[in-house]
């Protein structure tokens, strides 16, 4: 299935793909047995370059490129304090490897919404930990309890142990920035 013809909005595929074909009765029974928004939908390819410490490049067996924004996080700006660092703790983690991407949405640029695995690791979450971004918390509710639970504990964690960004005595998040910018 080409990933083009998949939904882009909040709504997992499971329920488009279902709901196109199927009465409202089973397409009930079908999210009540497990359908969920995370990780609907799964891209695999190399990835090709990273713009930042929260969007890559993947091009997939089709030859076919996705700018991917890393799901959970928000990682300076590369003119912010700590974004030449992020940047390049994720192309050391992600760049010219195999990934997977877990995505069920599309952000306003188009860009694929996903958890970044790579090796078996989560590079979103690597990088929070590593204090090289933040947790980012207006979207958590669209991740599982699990990686929300996750994300914040190491986020914590770094905060704690003033690892990255948080040796900084008061960094500012990169929503705040960009807002301060327009």
């Amino acid at each position: 299935m080409k990933l083009s013809a998949l939904p882009s909005d909040r709504m997992p595929s499971c329920v488009t793909k279902a709901g196109s074909l199927l009465s409202p009765v089973v397409l009930l029974l079908g999210l009540a047995m497990g359908c969920s928004a995370a990780g609907a939908d799964v891209l695999d390819g190399r990835v090709v370059g990273v713009t930042d410490g929260d969007t890559l490049t993947v091009i997939d067996a089709a030859k076919t490129e996705y700018k991917i924004r890393v799901a959970g996080i928000d990682a300076p700006e590369k003119a912010m304090p700590w974004g030449q660092k992020s940047k390049q703790a994720l192309s050391d983690r992600v760049y010219g490897r195999d990934a997977r991407v877990d995505w069920s949405k599309r952000d306003r640029y188009g860009r694929i919404v996903g958890k970044v695995i790579v090796d078996g690791k989560d590079a979103g979450l690597a990088l929070v930990g590593e204090g090289l971004a933040w947790h980012y918390k207006k979207y958590e509710n669209e991740q599982p309890l699990a990686d929300r639970l996750e994300y914040a504990r190491l986020e914590n964690e770094a905060r704690s142990m003033r690892r990255g960004l948080w040796s900084d005595p008061a960094p500012v998040p990169p929503w705040e920035w960009r807002k301060q910018k327009q």
